[in-house]
């Protein structure tokens, strides 16, 4: 599905049917071939905002998956970058397909709600993982975000404009949200993967309390919406 080193159907449907962490086991091998995987164009301006920052010595590529913000990092980070995921499969597709020169790599399996981190990280990432967080876990996870953070640290990530009601996309969206809600109220493990749960309103809220001063950077290559909004921006919580 998808293309024809991507997942099929059926294994899709074995993910879907399986917990967070052991669906994502089973994708692993195939992740980087389905449209899960974040778009290149969204690494790469991402990762030039970063590097107009200028560069820092420590990162962290919160919920890494197979590595694609540890790419990211690497380009940023003189010292040395962390990918840290709770799936054992994609951490170890991880390990063999991201081997960058520059800084030293590491990877560590754990929750990202209870990371056994200090604050010792200049920057920390996250693409694409935010849809597996129930609104009520934000604030333990920006908590955990904050306390691995050195004073005046970085939290970045990017947020796209969400689809208008008069989209396909957006009735997309809607329904996938509609089908997982009811099959966590029928089966056990459950699945959580909500695309529509991660307002940007409410993200800002959430951050401010815990600790952030919020800065919002609309990304230039994606270009604005017909109203003027940006098509994608680069949220960055910096540690006060």
């Amino acid at each position: 599905m998808f293309s024809p080193e991507g997942p099929s159907l059926r294994e899709l449907a074995v993910q879907a049917l399986s917990s967070v962490e052991h669906g994502y086991d089973l994708l692993a091998p195939k992740f980087d071939h389905t449209p899960f995987r974040t778009p290149a164009s969204v690494l790469d301006a991402v990762a030039a905002a970063l590097a107009r920052s200028g560069p820092c010595d420590t990162g962290l590529d919160l919920c890494c998956g197979t590595g694609a913000g540890v790419e990211v990092l690497a380009r940023v980070c003189r010292r040395s970058v962390t990918g840290v995921d709770f799936s054992a499969g994609m951490l170890a597709v991880a390990r063999e397909r991201v081997r960058p020169a520059g800084p030293e790599v590491s990877w560590v399996r754990a929750d990202a709600r209870a990371l056994p981190f200090r604050a010792g990280f200049d920057l920390v990432v996250s693409f694409g993982a935010f849809g597996h967080f129930l609104p009520q876990e934000l604030p333990g996870l920006f908590g955990q975000v904050h306390s691995v953070l050195r004073p005046g640290g970085r939290f970045a990530f990017p947020v796209l404009a969400p689809p208008r009601p008069t989209s396909p996309a957006y009735w997309m969206l809607l329904g996938f949200d509609a089908v997982m809600r009811v099959r966590n109220a029928v089966w056990r493990p459950p699945f959580v993967m909500y695309y529509r749960a991660f307002r940007l309103g409410e993200v800002q809220r959430e951050l401010e309390l815990a600790g952030f001063r919020v800065e919002l950077e609309a990304l230039p290559e994606f270009g604005r919406r017909d109203d003027g909004s940006p098509r994608v921006r680069l949220v960055t919580a910096v540690r006060t």
